[in-house]
Protein backbone atom coordinates (compact mmCIF):
# COMPACT_ATOMS: atom_id res chain seq x y z
CA UNK A 1 0.00 0.00 0.00
CA UNK A 2 1.05 3.97 -1.07
CA UNK A 3 0.52 6.38 2.12
CA UNK A 4 -1.20 8.99 0.01
CA UNK A 5 -3.64 12.63 0.43
CA UNK A 6 -7.03 12.36 -0.50
CA UNK A 7 -5.85 14.48 -4.01
CA UNK A 8 -3.40 11.99 -4.36
CA UNK A 9 -5.38 9.01 -4.12
CA UNK A 10 -7.68 10.59 -6.62
CA UNK A 11 -4.74 11.22 -9.22
CA UNK A 12 -4.00 7.13 -8.40
CA UNK A 13 -7.30 6.27 -9.39
CA UNK A 14 -7.16 7.75 -12.49
CA UNK A 15 -3.81 6.41 -13.43
CA UNK A 16 -5.21 3.36 -12.35
CA UNK A 17 -8.38 3.51 -14.87
CA UNK A 18 -6.64 5.08 -17.71
CA UNK A 19 -4.44 1.85 -17.97
CA UNK A 20 -6.74 -0.53 -17.04
CA UNK A 21 -9.92 0.63 -19.96
CA UNK A 22 -8.95 1.75 -23.12
CA UNK A 23 -12.61 3.50 -22.77
CA UNK A 24 -11.72 6.34 -20.45
CA UNK A 25 -11.02 9.69 -21.09
CA UNK A 26 -9.74 12.25 -18.80
CA UNK A 27 -11.11 15.89 -19.93
CA UNK A 28 -11.22 19.63 -18.67
CA UNK A 29 -9.92 23.13 -18.03
CA UNK A 30 -6.29 22.66 -17.25
CA UNK A 31 -5.79 19.00 -16.23
CA UNK A 32 -3.46 18.12 -19.24
CA UNK A 33 -0.29 20.09 -19.57
CA UNK A 34 -0.79 21.66 -16.24
CA UNK A 35 -1.85 18.71 -14.19
CA UNK A 36 -5.00 20.31 -12.95
CA UNK A 37 -5.76 23.55 -10.57
CA UNK A 38 -4.91 21.07 -7.97
CA UNK A 39 -2.68 18.86 -9.35
CA UNK A 40 -5.57 15.95 -9.20
CA UNK A 41 -4.14 14.81 -12.82
CA UNK A 42 -0.80 15.43 -12.65
CA UNK A 43 1.43 13.19 -14.90
CA UNK A 44 -1.49 11.93 -16.99
CA UNK A 45 -0.81 13.84 -20.13
CA UNK A 46 2.86 12.81 -19.90
CA UNK A 47 1.69 8.83 -19.68
CA UNK A 48 -1.05 9.18 -21.82
CA UNK A 49 -1.06 11.45 -24.20
CA UNK A 50 -3.91 13.91 -26.00
CA UNK A 51 -6.08 11.47 -26.93
CA UNK A 52 -6.52 10.72 -23.31
CA UNK A 53 -6.00 13.32 -21.21
CA UNK A 54 -7.82 16.54 -22.91
CA UNK A 55 -7.32 20.01 -21.77
CA UNK A 56 -10.44 21.50 -23.36
CA UNK A 57 -11.88 25.34 -23.37
CA UNK A 58 -13.48 27.11 -20.49
CA UNK A 59 -16.81 26.08 -21.36
CA UNK A 60 -18.82 24.14 -18.84
CA UNK A 61 -21.53 23.14 -20.89
CA UNK A 62 -19.06 21.73 -23.29
CA UNK A 63 -17.22 19.84 -21.55
CA UNK A 64 -20.30 18.49 -19.95
CA UNK A 65 -21.87 18.12 -23.08
CA UNK A 66 -19.14 16.34 -24.89
CA UNK A 67 -18.60 13.99 -21.86
CA UNK A 68 -22.64 12.83 -22.77
CA UNK A 69 -21.50 12.37 -26.52
CA UNK A 70 -18.55 10.09 -25.51
CA UNK A 71 -20.91 8.36 -23.10
CA UNK A 72 -23.35 7.65 -25.78
CA UNK A 73 -20.42 6.44 -28.50
CA UNK A 74 -19.36 3.77 -25.54
CA UNK A 75 -16.36 5.38 -23.83
CA UNK A 76 -16.25 6.64 -20.06
CA UNK A 77 -15.58 10.27 -19.85
CA UNK A 78 -13.86 11.73 -16.29
CA UNK A 79 -15.20 15.37 -16.65
CA UNK A 80 -13.33 17.76 -14.48
CA UNK A 81 -15.35 20.77 -13.60
CA UNK A 82 -12.69 23.52 -11.86
CA UNK A 83 -15.12 24.30 -9.02
CA UNK A 84 -18.12 23.30 -8.18
CA UNK A 85 -19.95 26.80 -8.45
CA UNK A 86 -18.45 26.43 -12.00
CA UNK A 87 -20.61 24.20 -13.17
CA UNK A 88 -23.76 25.62 -13.21
CA UNK A 89 -24.05 26.32 -17.27
CA UNK A 90 -23.35 22.66 -17.66
CA UNK A 91 -26.15 21.96 -15.20
CA UNK A 92 -29.14 21.81 -18.52
CA UNK A 93 -26.70 19.22 -20.05
CA UNK A 94 -26.38 17.27 -16.71
CA UNK A 95 -30.47 17.45 -16.14
CA UNK A 96 -31.67 17.60 -19.81
CA UNK A 97 -29.65 14.94 -20.96
CA UNK A 98 -26.94 13.03 -18.64
CA UNK A 99 -29.58 11.85 -15.90
CA UNK A 100 -32.33 10.89 -18.08
CA UNK A 101 -30.59 8.94 -21.41
CA UNK A 102 -30.55 5.87 -20.16
CA UNK A 103 -34.67 6.46 -19.66
CA UNK A 104 -35.11 8.08 -22.56
CA UNK A 105 -33.07 5.16 -24.85
CA UNK A 106 -34.84 2.34 -22.61
CA UNK A 107 -31.39 1.22 -21.46
CA UNK A 108 -29.91 1.24 -24.84
CA UNK A 109 -27.40 3.99 -24.01
CA UNK A 110 -26.13 4.38 -20.54
CA UNK A 111 -25.04 7.42 -19.52
CA UNK A 112 -21.80 5.84 -17.90
CA UNK A 113 -19.75 9.37 -16.84
CA UNK A 114 -18.52 10.90 -13.96
CA UNK A 115 -17.80 14.53 -13.39
CA UNK A 116 -15.25 15.78 -10.40
CA UNK A 117 -15.59 18.56 -8.68
CA UNK A 118 -13.88 20.05 -5.90
CA UNK A 119 -16.16 21.78 -3.28
CA UNK A 120 -16.62 23.52 -0.09
CA UNK A 121 -14.65 25.62 1.65
CA UNK A 122 -11.76 25.86 4.16
CA UNK A 123 -9.33 27.17 1.82
CA UNK A 124 -9.84 30.85 2.19
CA UNK A 125 -10.84 30.98 -1.94
CA UNK A 126 -13.07 33.78 -3.36
CA UNK A 127 -17.13 32.71 -2.83
CA UNK A 128 -18.23 31.80 -6.10
CA UNK A 129 -15.28 29.09 -5.48
CA UNK A 130 -16.51 27.29 -1.91
CA UNK A 131 -20.33 26.88 -2.49
CA UNK A 132 -21.62 23.40 -1.00
CA UNK A 133 -24.63 22.72 -3.26
CA UNK A 134 -24.56 18.99 -3.36
CA UNK A 135 -28.70 19.19 -2.81
CA UNK A 136 -29.15 20.27 -6.46
CA UNK A 137 -28.16 17.11 -7.33
CA UNK A 138 -28.94 14.66 -5.10
CA UNK A 139 -32.66 15.87 -6.17
CA UNK A 140 -32.57 15.20 -9.78
CA UNK A 141 -33.59 11.69 -10.42
CA UNK A 142 -31.07 9.89 -12.70
CA UNK A 143 -27.91 11.05 -10.87
CA UNK A 144 -25.42 9.56 -8.16
CA UNK A 145 -23.73 11.83 -6.12
CA UNK A 146 -21.10 10.95 -3.79
CA UNK A 147 -18.38 12.73 -1.71
CA UNK A 148 -15.23 10.76 0.02
CA UNK A 149 -13.80 11.89 3.47
CA UNK A 150 -10.64 9.95 2.87
CA UNK A 151 -7.95 9.10 0.82
CA UNK A 152 -8.50 5.12 0.75
CA UNK A 153 -12.47 6.33 -0.43
CA UNK A 154 -11.48 8.55 -2.40
CA UNK A 155 -9.63 6.23 -4.87
CA UNK A 156 -12.19 3.80 -4.35
CA UNK A 157 -15.53 5.91 -5.05
CA UNK A 158 -13.59 7.19 -7.65
CA UNK A 159 -13.23 4.05 -9.38
CA UNK A 160 -16.56 2.29 -8.52
CA UNK A 161 -18.39 5.73 -10.10
CA UNK A 162 -16.00 5.52 -13.55
CA UNK A 163 -17.42 1.38 -13.64
CA UNK A 164 -21.21 2.53 -13.35
CA UNK A 165 -23.32 2.42 -15.92
CA UNK A 166 -25.14 5.66 -14.26
CA UNK A 167 -23.81 9.46 -14.59
CA UNK A 168 -21.81 10.10 -11.11
CA UNK A 169 -21.43 13.58 -9.49
CA UNK A 170 -17.98 13.33 -7.80
CA UNK A 171 -17.36 16.02 -5.05
CA UNK A 172 -14.03 16.67 -3.83
CA UNK A 173 -14.10 18.40 -0.25
CA UNK A 174 -10.92 20.66 -0.90
CA UNK A 175 -10.83 21.00 2.50
CA UNK A 176 -9.39 17.17 2.58
CA UNK A 177 -7.07 17.42 -0.17
CA UNK A 178 -4.12 17.50 1.70
CA UNK A 179 -5.08 17.46 5.49
CA UNK A 180 -4.62 13.76 6.07
CA UNK A 181 -2.46 10.64 4.66
CA UNK A 182 -3.47 6.91 4.89
CA UNK A 183 -2.08 4.05 3.25
CA UNK A 184 -4.69 3.14 -0.07
CA UNK A 185 -4.12 -0.09 -2.21
CA UNK A 186 -2.29 -0.53 -4.96
CA UNK A 187 -4.52 -1.31 -8.62
CA UNK A 188 -8.07 -1.70 -9.38
CA UNK A 189 -10.04 -1.58 -5.80
CA UNK A 190 -13.64 -0.35 -5.30
CA UNK A 191 -15.94 1.35 -2.57
CA UNK A 192 -19.38 0.53 -3.15
CA UNK A 193 -22.00 3.22 -3.98
CA UNK A 194 -24.49 3.74 -1.91
CA UNK A 195 -22.48 2.49 1.34
CA UNK A 196 -22.09 4.73 4.17
CA UNK A 197 -19.11 4.14 6.60
CA UNK A 198 -19.37 3.97 10.77
CA UNK A 199 -16.46 6.77 11.43
CA UNK A 200 -16.99 5.52 15.41
CA UNK A 201 -18.91 3.01 17.26
CA UNK A 202 -21.74 4.62 19.88
CA UNK A 203 -24.89 3.83 21.58
CA UNK A 204 -26.18 7.27 23.09
CA UNK A 205 -26.20 9.61 19.73
CA UNK A 206 -25.93 9.51 15.90
CA UNK A 207 -23.90 12.20 14.22
CA UNK A 208 -23.86 11.94 10.35
CA UNK A 209 -21.78 14.02 8.08
CA UNK A 210 -20.08 13.86 5.08
CA UNK A 211 -17.07 15.32 3.07
CA UNK A 212 -15.01 18.03 5.06
CA UNK A 213 -17.91 17.72 7.87
CA UNK A 214 -16.61 14.00 8.75
CA UNK A 215 -13.08 15.46 10.68
CA UNK A 216 -15.24 17.71 12.47
CA UNK A 217 -18.04 15.53 13.27
CA UNK A 218 -15.49 12.94 14.80
CA UNK A 219 -13.51 15.11 16.70
CA UNK A 220 -16.70 16.44 19.02
CA UNK A 221 -18.06 12.82 19.08
CA UNK A 222 -14.55 12.23 20.41
CA UNK A 223 -14.68 15.09 22.84
CA UNK A 224 -17.65 13.78 24.23
CA UNK A 225 -16.56 10.66 24.36
CA UNK A 226 -14.03 11.25 27.20
CA UNK A 227 -16.58 12.40 29.24
CA UNK A 228 -18.37 8.90 28.91
CA UNK A 229 -20.87 9.49 25.84
CA UNK A 230 -20.28 7.22 23.10
CA UNK A 231 -21.38 8.45 19.63
CA UNK A 232 -21.73 6.53 16.72
CA UNK A 233 -20.54 8.84 13.59
CA UNK A 234 -21.38 7.96 9.99
CA UNK A 235 -19.73 9.17 6.74
CA UNK A 236 -22.69 9.04 4.14
CA UNK A 237 -19.87 8.52 1.51
CA UNK A 238 -22.72 8.25 -1.00
CA UNK A 239 -25.19 11.30 -1.11
CA UNK A 240 -27.48 9.53 -3.70
CA UNK A 241 -28.05 6.72 -3.10
CA UNK A 242 -28.17 7.03 0.56
CA UNK A 243 -27.30 3.92 3.06
CA UNK A 244 -30.87 3.99 4.50
CA UNK A 245 -29.81 0.82 5.99
CA UNK A 246 -27.22 2.25 8.02
CA UNK A 247 -28.44 5.36 8.81
CA UNK A 248 -32.14 4.02 10.44
CA UNK A 249 -30.26 1.15 12.45
CA UNK A 250 -27.85 4.02 14.05
CA UNK A 251 -30.77 6.23 15.33
CA UNK A 252 -32.81 2.72 16.35
CA UNK A 253 -29.88 2.11 18.56
CA UNK A 254 -29.44 5.49 19.75
CA UNK A 255 -32.43 7.41 19.37
CA UNK A 256 -30.46 10.87 19.38
CA UNK A 257 -29.24 12.44 16.25
CA UNK A 258 -27.34 15.34 14.96
CA UNK A 259 -26.53 15.94 10.96
CA UNK A 260 -23.55 18.09 10.34
CA UNK A 261 -23.09 19.89 6.56
CA UNK A 262 -21.77 22.76 5.43
CA UNK A 263 -24.16 24.11 3.10
CA UNK A 264 -26.59 26.14 3.69
CA UNK A 265 -29.61 25.05 6.28
CA UNK A 266 -32.54 25.34 4.44
CA UNK A 267 -33.24 22.62 1.70
CA UNK A 268 -30.14 21.12 2.60
CA UNK A 269 -29.58 16.95 2.54
CA UNK A 270 -29.87 17.67 6.74
CA UNK A 271 -33.94 18.55 5.94
CA UNK A 272 -34.10 15.18 3.60
CA UNK A 273 -32.09 13.08 6.32
CA UNK A 274 -34.37 14.15 8.66
CA UNK A 275 -37.20 13.16 7.11
CA UNK A 276 -36.40 9.88 6.39
CA UNK A 277 -35.09 9.72 9.98
CA UNK A 278 -38.96 10.44 10.62
CA UNK A 279 -40.76 8.48 8.42
CA UNK A 280 -38.35 5.23 9.23
CA UNK A 281 -37.51 5.49 13.07
CA UNK A 282 -39.60 7.98 14.71
CA UNK A 283 -41.18 6.43 17.17
CA UNK A 284 -37.60 5.21 18.41
CA UNK A 285 -36.35 8.95 18.88
CA UNK A 286 -35.58 10.72 22.24
CA UNK A 287 -35.40 14.23 21.00
CA UNK A 288 -35.84 16.39 17.58
CA UNK A 289 -33.08 15.71 14.96
CA UNK A 290 -30.64 18.70 15.51
CA UNK A 291 -29.40 20.34 12.15
CA UNK A 292 -25.52 21.75 12.30
CA UNK A 293 -25.33 23.50 8.85
CA UNK A 294 -23.68 26.38 6.91
CA UNK A 295 -25.99 29.53 6.99
CA UNK A 296 -28.50 30.74 4.16
CA UNK A 297 -26.27 33.25 3.33
CA UNK A 298 -23.57 33.34 -0.04
CA UNK A 299 -20.01 31.92 1.50
CA UNK A 300 -18.53 34.90 3.09
CA UNK A 301 -14.86 36.10 2.21
CA UNK A 302 -11.96 35.14 3.90
CA UNK A 303 -12.22 36.83 7.16
CA UNK A 304 -16.02 35.31 7.92
CA UNK A 305 -14.71 31.96 6.24
CA UNK A 306 -14.45 30.06 9.61
CA UNK A 307 -17.85 31.47 11.20
CA UNK A 308 -19.54 30.41 8.34
CA UNK A 309 -18.59 26.85 8.36
CA UNK A 310 -19.87 24.25 11.21
CA UNK A 311 -17.05 23.19 13.41
CA UNK A 312 -16.11 21.03 16.47
CA UNK A 313 -17.69 23.86 19.00
CA UNK A 314 -21.15 24.18 17.26
CA UNK A 315 -21.47 20.29 16.67
CA UNK A 316 -20.49 19.80 20.34
CA UNK A 317 -23.66 22.45 21.37
CA UNK A 318 -25.95 20.38 19.17
CA UNK A 319 -24.93 17.17 20.96
CA UNK A 320 -25.04 19.12 24.08
CA UNK A 321 -28.20 19.97 23.15
CA UNK A 322 -29.83 16.35 22.03
CA UNK A 323 -28.34 14.86 24.87
CA UNK A 324 -30.07 17.21 27.55
CA UNK A 325 -33.58 16.97 25.36
CA UNK A 326 -36.59 15.18 28.05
Amino acid sequence: MKQLTLVQAINDALRVALEHDPRVIVLGEDVGRNGGVFRATEGLWETFGDDRVIDTPLAEAGIVGTSIGMAINGLKPVAEIQFLSFIYPGIEQIITHAARLRTRTQGNHPASLVIRAPYGGGIRAPELHCDSTESLFVHIPGLKVVTPATPRDAKGLLLAAINDPDPVIYLEPMRLYRSVREEVPEGWVEVPLGKARKVREGDELTVIAWGAMVPVASEAALQWERQGVSCDVIDLRSLYPLDEETIIESVKKTGRVVIVHEAPKTAGLGAELTALINEQAFLYLEAPVARVTGYDVPVPMYALEDAFRPDVKRVSQAIEQVLAFE
